[in-house]
């Protein structure tokens, strides 16, 4: 049976492979983007099917939020599968200019104060204010044929364990989206819809392409015994797994995804 899918951060790299793989399933998705509207349309245009939509929103913005939700479901008929992707790690403090880290010695205070109000707005509180939105919206629409009535899935990072010295803001948002989805998964349990979340660790995107193909590139690789990192197909595949009916008894968990990277 056809879901309807909102994978949030879907105009690249693991959103645009997790729209990907639920649109091979067969499943109808609506792939979110902040801005990157030509980039979400070319996505699109990749996908099986028919029936998928792209539409833009600032998930930093509380107000946005609603209506999002609001035309996903209009566009799908319903959503039955939300994927929390969307995620800011590089700052932009000053001016548009766009510069990787956050680091408490070479921060000043009022970059320090925006890099964390603008990360958790979007990693942490947006996740929360969509999910909210989300799942009042599938408990009013009884599922079909006794259909599960829903799947919320979070992508975190490993970094949430590790730690992120140069990026704190990154590391603690993602650190609370999962205990935020645990929260989620015993509050919802009881209306048959169920919450998950993958911890990746480094990923194979067009971002990182510069930073794998440097002089860092092996020691990043080195960092799991498998001497590689993930692809962002692989994190997809979980992704849409997780959010299977089969999965249903790992609602609640964290899925570490790291290659034996970082174990805990």
């Amino acid at each position: 049976m056809s879901r309807g899918v909102l994978v949030t951060g879907a105009s690249r790299g693991v959103g645009a492979e997790v729209a990907k793989a639920f649109a091979a399933a067969g499943d109808r998705v609506v792939l979110h983007c902040r801005g990157a509207v030509d980039k979400a349309r070319a996505v699109q245009a990749e996908l099986p099917g028919e029936g998928h939509a792209v539409l833009v929103g600032d998930l930093g913005d509380p107000a946005a939020i609603p209506s999002l939700v609001e035309e996903s479901a209009a566009a799908l008929g319903r959503i039955d599968v939300l994927v929390n992707n969307a995620a800011l790690f590089v700052d932009e403090p000053v001016a548009g200019s766009r510069r990787l880290g956050h680091s408490l010695t070479e921060t000043s205070y009022d970059d320090w104060v925006a890099a964390w109000r603008r990360t958790l707005a979007v990693n942490l509180e947006g996740a929360a204010h969509l999910t909210w939105c989300v799942a009042r919206q599938m408990l009013e629409v009884d599922p079909a044929d006794g259909a599960k009535r829903g799947a919320i899935v979070n992508v975190g990072s490993r970094g949430a364990y590790r730690g992120e010295p140069d990026v704190p803001a990154y590391g603690a948002s993602k650190a609370g989206l999962h205990a935020f989805g645990q929260s989620m998964a015993v509050s919802l349990a009881p209306h048959d819809i169920t919450v998950t979340s993958i911890a990746p660790g480094f990923i194979a995107t067009d971002m990182a392409e510069q930073v794998l193909g440097g002089p860092g590139g092996d020691a990043i690789r080195a960092q799991s015994p498998f001497n590689r990192v993930a692809t962002a197909q692989e994190v997809a595949a979980a992704v849409v797994w997780l959010a299977s009916p089969e999965a249903s008894w790992s609602s609640g968990a964290v899925l570490d995804f790291n290659g034996a990277s970082y174990l805990h």
